[in-house]
């Protein structure tokens, strides 16, 4: 039995760092995990972006709130789902995600959180657990699912590698250049049938 582990920006929703960068003029916030491998290097210059602009979790969550699913996401999550299970893995947070997921139907999430002062200001992120996504795809399989996962970052590479079967969603050239094993879909369409043919393969056999 197979279940769908994937990853949430860039494959369902928008980057939601990217558009506090259209919403603030602060290039700097562009960089995601297409970019910079590292997460914790990656997070620690945001958090040091928001305290110096005076940024706070309000200022965040109300530029989510205006986000909505890729065109296609939701229609793509519904066809899955009435197939088989689906868990969406991200490195976004708790206090992130909420507006987005039920603009997708409140699919499962696994995902961090933050630690937040009394005036919204972000002083730490936390970690649900190290190497998440990877540890995740392996708890699957101890529950003798097969993993297909799906992602189009750095930081999705451990869960695409461990899992039965990993496909990358719209990767940056960088991504998809250093990883050439995994098969590339740019489209829900070519994503469902990657999928189907997965399935129906291991079926067969």
């Amino acid at each position: 039995m197979y279940i769908v582990c994937a990853d949430m920006e860039g494959v369902f929703t928008p980057e939601i760092w990217i558009n506090m960068a259209e919403k603030t003029g602060i290039e700097e916030l562009r960089l995601t995990t297409r970019d910079i491998s590292d997460y914790d290097v990656l997070m620690r210059k945001r958090l040091k972006i928001l305290k110096t602009n005076k940024l706070t979790i309000h200022d965040i969550q109300s530029v989510i709130q205006t986000m909505a699913p890729l065109d296609g996401a939701v229609e793509f999550i519904e066809w899955l789902r009435s197939r088989i299970q689906v868990i969406i893995l991200s490195d976004t947070f708790v206090e992130f995600a909420a507006p987005l997921m039920q603009k997708l139907g409140w699919p499962t999430l696994f995902c961090h959180h933050l630690t937040i002062d009394p005036n919204g200001t972000i002083t730490n992120y936390n970690l649900r657990q190290t190497d998440s996504k990877r540890n995740a795809v392996i708890s699957m399989q101890n529950l003798n699912f097969k993993v297909i996962a799906i992602g189009d970052s750095y930081n999705d590479i451990t869960m695409l590698q461990k899992a039965d079967r990993g496909i990358l969603f719209s990767p940056p050239d960088t991504v998809k250049n250093e990883y050439p094993d995994f098969p590339v879909s740019y489209n829900y369409v070519d994503l469902k049938t990657i999928i189907t043919d997965i399935i129906q393969n291991d079926t067969n056999e």
